[in-house]
């Protein structure tokens, strides 16, 4: 499966690009955004084997990975995984490609390829302090519905860090 835009070219993700998606967590694992979120293990072998599994899932429509590609580089990827209520959304692009429209312009193509799928319900969630995500998912038409209180780290005391996460839907 293979899409195209003005720009960009998104496909499903395949083993061989574990490389690329390593890259683009070392450069997300060094951002301002990486507390507000998951760490990334960046070791050759837990990337490798998570992206295998990505590519594994890609056979059917619980799971979905995608790769972003800009001239036949992997700039960003973007996940859609079955929930009882639609499908939540996950994406991660290189800052190299920050500010230049490709996650707009990538999940509104896969938004339209989606919909002829049957598929018309979507949820994401972002740090409320993650300015650039939440301005994405208001351009793409979500909507915030709630807020709750997340914790991926925490302090040298063992504490949770906490922070505010915005609880987002799309529906077509």
């Amino acid at each position: 499966m293979s899409l195209k835009t003005e720009r960009l070219v998104i496909r499903h993700i395949t083993e061989n690009d574990w490389k690329s998606i390593q890259k683009i967590w070392e450069d997300f694992n060094a951002s301002e955004f990486a507390k507000y979120d998951r760490p990334h293990n960046t070791d050759d072998e837990a990337v490798r084997e998570r992206i295998f599994q990505w590519a594994k899932a890609n056979q059917g429509l619980e799971h979905m990975f995608f790769a972003v590609c800009l001239n036949n580089i992997v700039i960003g990827y973007i996940a859609f995984n079955m929930r009882k209520n639609g499908y939540e959304i996950g994406y991660c692009f290189h800052s190299d490609f920050h500010g230049k429209g490709y996650a707009r312009e990538s999940h509104l193509k896969l938004f339209e390829y989606l919909r002829g799928c049957g598929i018309t319900r979507f949820t994401a969630g972002t740090a409320i302090n993650n300015v650039p995500s939440v301005l994405l998912l208001k351009s793409l038409g979500f909507q915030q519905i709630g807020t709750e209180k997340v914790s991926f780290y925490k302090d040298s005391a063992g504490n949770d860090i906490v922070f505010d996460g915005g609880i987002f839907v799309l529906t077509f």
